[in-house]
Formats: C-alpha cells, structure tokens, sequence
C-alpha cells in the first residue's frame, strides 16, 4: 500500500459496506426466525403425509441456510468496520507526517522520499547548507577527528523522520491490508448453496480466521470472563448496538456463556455454537471412518506364544477406532435432538426452546429452557445426575418438557420456563466416580452464578424460581444453595436423593417449608446407609451395608437423607415405580418424571402446593 491509496482511503466508505452486510445479516436473521416460529410451526399443526414431511424438511432447511447467511454475513460486517477502525492510526499518522512536511516546505514523493531545501549557514564565513532528498533517519556521520560532525542543515534530520513516519504508516496499514484480506476472500460460498455439516465445518475455520484479523479491534478479553451476572448484564447494557452484534458474531461461544444477559442473545450466539461444532464433529467422523483399521488379526497364544491358526481376536487399533467414532457418533446425536426441541416450537402449543449453554469439549454441556426464562413467572432449573452427558441429552431434554407440560398444567394461567442445567461434567460412574464430591464441589459455581443469572436477567416482574435436582445432581443443588445462601431461589425439589451435602434443610439458604424431597417406594437409593446407620467402611468388602452403595450412585457421606423428619424440609407423594430389575437395573430411580410425581413436581415449582 503506497502512501497515496492510504492517503486517499475513505473509511467512512468500508463502514458503509459493512452497516450493508449487517443489514443483510439481520434480515437473514429475522427471516429464519419467521420460518421456523411461523411457517415450519403452521405446517406442523395443519398438514400431514409425506408431502408435508418433505416440505417439513425444505423449510428446515431454509431456516438453516438463512442462519448461515446470518453468521458468515455478520463476519464479513466485523471484517470491514475492523478494518476501519484500525486502518485510523496508520493514516492518521502519514496524515501528520504530510502536514507537518507542507508547513516546512518539503516536497513528499511518490516513493515516500522527501525533499528538503537548504538550510541557512550557522556562520557568515560558511556557505549555505545544501538541500537534498531523505529516505530514512540514518543518524550523524563520524566526524574524520573523533566524535559528531556539526549538523549543517537542520532541514535533513526533519525530513529523515518525517520519510520515517510515512514508511511506518504505509508498513502498518499492508499489515492491516493484508490480514484482513485473506479473512474476507475465505468467506466465499459455492453455487447452489446447501448448508451442510461441511459448509458449516467450514464457517468455524472462517470464524477462526476472523477472530486472528479481527483480534485487535475487538479483543476477547473485553468481554467479562468470570465476572458476576450483574457486571455482565453491565457489560452487554453499555454496548451500543453495533458492538454487540460484533461480539455476537466473533466470539459467539464466550457471549454464549454470559449468565445475566438475555436468553435471546444468548440463544442466537449458542446456536452458531451447535450448528459449528456439529459440522465439525461430522467432518471428523467421517475422517475417522475413512481411516477404519482391519478389525481382526491373529490370535497369538499366550502360553505358547505361537500363532492359533484359524483364530482370530478383534485388534486394539480397532477396537480404539471403534470407540472413538462410537463417541462422536453419540455427540452429533446430543446435539441433534438439541436441535430438534430448538426447531419444534410451536406457538401457543408448544413454548420456544432457548440454548443458554452449549459446549463440546470433554463430556459435553447444555443448557437449554423449554419456555423463556427472561419473562416466564414461574422458571425450573433441572440438574440431572450420575450419567448425563451431551451423547445422552434426550432422555433429560424429555424430562423437561415433560415438567413444562406439568406445570402448565397445574397453573394454566401461568408462564413457566423449564430449564435442563446440564452445565457441569457429572460422574458417569455409579460403582467409583458418583463416590467422590468432586463434580459437585466443580460445579457448584456455576449452578449458583447461572441461577443468580436467571433473576439478573429477569424482566417481566417478580419471577418464582426453583431448583429441581436428580440423583447425583441433588448433590450439586445442595452445595451450590449452602455455599451462596443469597441465592435468589424460592423452592428447592430434591428426588431420588442420597444425600444433599447437608443435615438439615434451613442449611440450604431457603425456607425448610419450601425445600421438598420425594424417593419412590422401589427405588434402591431408599437402603443406601445414612451416616448414622452405617457400620463404616472398617468391616471392609464384607460388609452388607457397604455391597448396598454400589446400588447407589453415591457414598453414605453426603448428609442425611432429605426424606426423613431429621431433615426437617417437606415431602410429597410419588409413584412407587418399577421393581428391582423388572425393567433394567433401578428403573424407579428414573421414573420421576410420570403419573403422581410429575404432577406433584408441576404443583410444587408453580407455587400450587400446599
């Protein structure tokens, strides 16, 4: 970039384009909204047959085409106003550096050289000092007797720094040029666009590009990294419009993530999260599917340590191959029954689904609202226990629906938003990880700061909140309520509970007479030993009572059982479930969520029991 483009750049004109590409990025936004909340819910509601399935399944996929149009559109509007924004110093400085050159006279030419004329003699025995052309600053030449020659046009040093300051903007501004070129000439679409797993695979490498050349004019550490809900909703309050639109666009995951701001910014920037990342999970399966392994190879006998001939075993290459695609197999299913409840709204009928949380790394984490949590009089927070994770979501995703439904129900005159808090790594294993208290300890902080969001974010009025935790995710209700006993939580359900973290209920930061706890009659956690009827763990593998824990998924240390008079909450009735293995291992120990109890949990989180 030569000092004339810089000199002629119109900023104003890259921030035009960019209010354009915004423009289109909302619309696009606004339209998809319209498909899938309007076209795609009447069309469930009137038609059926295998012509409505099929249009069914093109308006999905408008609406997924238009979230697209969305996401890479608001990149290449971060792109052009980035550019502005930085391109300011460089040519604000070659702005200076020509100012200052036309009030001493000099002459800046096409290569950035600057002439200078002659400077007035120091003496009257010495002639003029002549002029010249400076490139660069190149210092004071030696003086033949040691130490500096006197300088004898003091023109040549000022025309030195000014060439300096033109060559240091022009430097600057190819540097700004050139990455953000190649950020933009990435966002290109094939014809006949169709958005796959592949196109959206590679708008996460679009977005990562953008986040390198866009990096210094809006910086992911301005955005309040574990900070309160209350700084957060301060942040978010403070942007102008523009800039969270930006924020959206460029860092989605970390705006995401922001408990106290609307669930609506928080959806929209979670979905571009989802849709990324499972294109990127698909790509990477079936990579890994392309590289399959010979599955058997032959059996070497261990005691002769000779071949077996016409025996076989299964490899461990295989074997390891096998298991890895069976997990990224199990993620793009969580995600896509994420999606499903995302794209099933129907108005009226069926409450808008909200992704206030979504990550893929380790087990996987979601958060997603039947119902918006932001206006609702009545929000649910649900915590499910040993076993969650993002390749197993739908059961839990049910769950939720199926307290929304309950709820609606028992106060049909009333909002109630029903939350699935998966946002911590749960133990997945009953006989040794549900044991330790570690993943409730790790996750108490987040359960308190997501609820605290909740009311922080809050505008429709007086909200009722309440905290509904399963098994093991009773566990982390409790400690999250009596570690920040400020919680702005008004009832607390505790079911299939083994212990909460704590002897009594008033520890929980909440009205005992609020804190309701219910164990079917078959579930197993019923024998679990209780702190004080346990023998201890001193009689070693022998002991009865230590053989029952491995039915629970819980050690006896986890405070006294939330059902008893000693715990001093309330109770209420639930279906005695399924016997012991008459259906699976402990199939009471899921059954909450039907008949009585569900009925009853709909009354409680309403405000309707009594």
């Amino acid at each position: 970039m030569t000092w004339q483009h810089l000199k002629d750049l119109k900023r104003s004109e890259f921030e035009e384009a960019a209010d354009g590409w915004g423009d289109v990025s909302s619309r696009a936004y606004s339209a998809k909204e319209r498909v899938e909340n309007e076209m795609l819910a009447k069309l469930r509601d009137t038609q059926q047959g295998e012509s409505a399935t099929a249009a069914l399944e093109a308006l999905a996929q408008l609406a997924r085409n238009y979230e697209y149009i969305h996401a890479e559109c608001g990149l290449a509007r971060t792109a052009l106003n980035g550019f502005a924004s930085e391109v300011a110093a460089p040519q604000n400085l070659l702005a200076g550096a020509l100012g200052e050159a036309a009030a001493l006279g000099f002459t800046v030419h096409q290569d950035g050289s600057v002439s200078y004329p002659a400077g007035a003699p120091s003496s009257p025995y010495l002639k003029p000092a002549d002029g010249g052309t400076a490139t660069s600053a190149t210092g004071l030449a030696p003086f033949p007797g040691g130490g500096q020659a006197p300088l004898l046009n003091p023109n040549k040093a000022k025309a030195e720094a000014i060439a300096d300051r033109i060559a240091s903007a022009c430097r600057a501004a190819a540097e700004i040029d050139s990455r953000y070129r190649q950020a933009l000439s990435a966002l290109k679409a094939d014809r006949g666009l169709r958005v796959d797993d592949a196109v959206w695979a590679d708008a996460a490498q679009d977005l990562g590009r953008m986040k390198d050349a866009a990096g210094k004019y809006l910086k992911d550490g301005d955005v309040p990294h574990g900070k309160s809900p209350a700084e957060n909703a301060a942040w978010w309050n403070g942007l102008d419009q523009e800039h969270r639109d930006e924020y959206i666009t460029l860092y989605p995951a970390s705006v995401g993530a922001l408990d106290g701001i609307p669930s609506e910014i928080r959806d929209t920037a979670n979905r571009v999260v989802l849709a990324e990342a499972h294109g990127t999970t698909q790509m990477d399966l079936a990579a890994l599917r392309a590289k399959e392994p010979p599955r058997y190879e032959k059996y070497i006998s261990p005691i002769t340590g000779r071949e077996v001939k016409g025996a076989e075993v299964e490899s461990k290459a295989w074997r390891d191959w096998n298991g890895k695609q069976k997990e990224l197999q199990g993620r793009l299913n969580g995600m896509d029954r994420i999606q499903e409840r995302l794209s099933a709204s129907e108005p009226g009928r069926r409450p808008e689904g909200y992704l206030l949380g979504f990550d893929n790394s380790k087990l996987g984490k979601a958060i997603v609202s039947i119902g918006n949590p932001d206006t609702a009089e009545n929000v649910v927070t649900y915590v499910p226990g040993t076993g969650a994770n993002l390749a197993g979501i739908k059961g839990d995703l049910e769950r939720a629906g199926d307290l929304q439904s309950a709820a609606a129900k028992a106060a049909p005159g009333q909002q109630t938003a029903s939350i699935l808090w998966l946002g911590y790594d749960a133990p997945q294993s009953i006989v040794t990880d549900a044991t330790s208290e570690k993943y409730a300890d790790a996750a108490q902080g987040s359960l308190s700061r997501f609820l605290t969001g909740i009311d922080t974010a809050h505008s429709g009025g007086p909200v009722n909140s309440t905290v509904l935790g399963h098994s093991y995710g009773t566990l982390v209700a409790g400690k999250a309520l009596a570690g920040h006993p400020d919680l702005p939580v008004d009832n607390v359900v505790f079911v299939g509970s083994p212990g909460v973290g704590v002897d009594h209920a008033k520890d929980l930061g909440v009205p005992p007479d609020h804190v309701w706890a219910a164990t079917a009659e078959n579930d197993w956690i019923n024998i679990a030993p209780t702190p004080n009827a346990a023998l201890g763990s001193a009689l070693g593998p022998l002991n009865p009572l230590g053989a029952i824990e491995f039915w629970d998924d819980h050690s006896i240390l986890y405070g006294t059982d939330p059902t008893t008079d000693d715990f001093g909450g309330r109770t209420f009735e639930v279906d005695p479930g399924k016997r012991f293995l008459s259906d699976g291992l402990m199939p009471a120990h899921s059954q909450y969520w039907q008949g009585d109890s569900l009925r009853n949990m709909g009354r409680i989180v309403t405000g309707q029991a009594r």
